[in-house]
């Protein structure tokens, strides 16, 4: 039997592409969030503060807006744990089985882009000090060459997810201690303190705020993925949480501390650029950058598989295969460094699609549905998620009014408190009360993880 046989059998023996029965404890949990989340999109999203406002501001702001957005990514993670399900088939329960084409396309295109930044970041990272280092410098090689890695990574399934993330953490914390070590060695806390913020720039602490709970947005689109893994709720949601927190303050406080450390030498670093921070701290910054977007990424592959794999059960497609066919699409578009420039448009279309669908998930799996999928979620057709030929309207009308709240106080009519929070309250309201009318067909359904539920 080929290699290719033989781990195309491991990977449909261990349900990487179906309903998952997690084995894991809360702190094997809190170790693969806490690799997940240092990462080097977050690390760099800490530029973006200040000066807009000062140091102690950002500093409360990067906390509040973490434990905010973490109730959002555990409540979602929490239905992965209790059925087995992945994040986009969990979306099946709302939107129906043809409806949740939709939110799945939609994730597949971002999280694809996520692979690409993260890439192309670590490329540019380790090509900046290689070639510092040596003279020898080709960005676009480094991105390839990271991704490459990163996807034979994320072939192995979720068992060498398993067992990387974990010395992934170790290794990326150990690292950023030492780069904390020389910030505040370099300079005293008081020094950073004194940063004036520039109330020019038109940067707020509500507007921070929204950045901040975008972030854990953009990870929920992997909860159910992850969280599924968990052996019990409380390993899921403390391990999660305490993970995604954890992990999250202190990438923004790394990158929030190094930006900050350049502005007192007097120097003008541009938010979000690697190679500024690479520069001042060498090869330290540099393997913190690699490592996260190798403990990120394999994720971020893992969950496009899953998305795909997940959408459908008719014709029942297999976990390998998609790993290589979206694997070296991420590869080739790795190349595309010129994304980089567009990386705050892009944060923004991702609280666009995900903060409506987050809403709607959270109304009507614990509200409307009771806390309860039932196996008819599995199904192509005909069931309790049925609706009209497959599709939930309402979730679908509410989703597309949700996004156009999201752009519209973005781009049209900024909202001086974002437009995150608006969005995702809107959402909630409007489908609870479209869908309440609903609730009682769903009373009496046999409750339990599907993998334990008889069909």
């Amino acid at each position: 039997m080929s290699w290719y046989r033989r781990l195309e059998s491991r990977l449909e023996t261990g349900q990487d592409s179906g309903v998952i029965r997690g084995t894991l404890s809360g702190r094997r949990m809190f170790m693969i969030w806490l690799a997940a989340n240092l990462v080097v999109t977050t690390m760099l999203t800490g530029t973006l503060f200040v000066p807009g406002v000062d140091f102690s501001t950002a500093v409360v702001v990067i906390v509040l807006g973490t434990v905010l957005g973490t109730i959002v990514l555990t409540l979602i993670g929490n239905i992965g744990t209790r059925t087995g399900l992945a994040t986009m088939a969990i979306t099946r329960g709302a939107f129906g089985a043809k409806g949740s084409y939709l939110p799945v396309a939609a994730n597949v295109i971002i999280l694809m882009g996520w692979s690409w930044v993260q890439a192309m970041l670590a490329g540019i990272s380790v090509d900046y000090v290689v070639a510092q280092t040596t003279g020898f410098s080709n960005p676009i090689l480094f991105s390839v060459l990271c991704q490459a890695l990163v996807v034979g990574l994320a072939i192995l399934g979720h068992e060498g997810i398993e067992k990387a993330e974990p010395w992934f953490a170790l290794l990326i914390l150990l690292v950023m201690a030492y780069v904390f070590a020389v910030a505040f060695t370099g300079h005293s806390t008081a020094e950073y303190l004194q940063i004036e913020k520039d109330p020019g720039l038109g940067f707020t602490p509500v507007l921070a705020l929204d950045i901040v709970i975008s972030t854990a947005i953009s990870w929920t689109v992997l909860s159910g993925d992850l969280n599924r893994l968990a052996g019990s709720q409380r390993s899921g949601i403390v391990g999660s949480g305490l993970g995604y927190i954890t992990s999250t303050v202190l990438a923004m406080l790394l990158g929030l501390t190094a930006f900050t450390f350049i502005l007192i030498d007097e120097g003008a670093p541009a938010p979000f650029d690697p190679t500024a921070l690479a520069d001042e701290f060498g090869w330290a910054l540099a393997i913190v950058i690699f490592l996260s977007v190798m403990a990120t990424n394999t994720m971020v592959v893992y969950g496009m598989v899953n998305s795909v794999v997940g959408a459908q059960r008719r014709t029942k497609l297999k976990f390998l295969p998609v790993a290589l066919v979206l694997g070296a699409i991420s590869v080739i578009g790795s190349t595309w460094l010129a994304l980089l420039d567009q990386y705050t448009d892009f944060l923004t279309m991702i609280g666009a699609f995900f903060v409506p669908v987050f809403a709607i998930l959270i109304v009507d799996y614990y509200i409307i549905k009771r806390g309860v999928y039932t196996r008819d979620i599995l199904r192509d057709s005909g069931g309790l998620y049925a609706y009209a030929r497959g599709i939930n309207w309402v979730a679908v009308g509410v989703w597309v009014i949700g996004a156009c709240v999201s752009y519209l106080l973005t781009y049209v009519f900024p909202s001086p408190i974002g437009a995150t929070i608006p969005s995702f309250f809107i959402s909630f309201l409007l489908y609870l009360g479209l869908s309440w009318s609903s609730r009682a067909r769903f009373a009496g359904a046999e409750a339990g993880h599907l993998a334990r539920i008889s069909g």
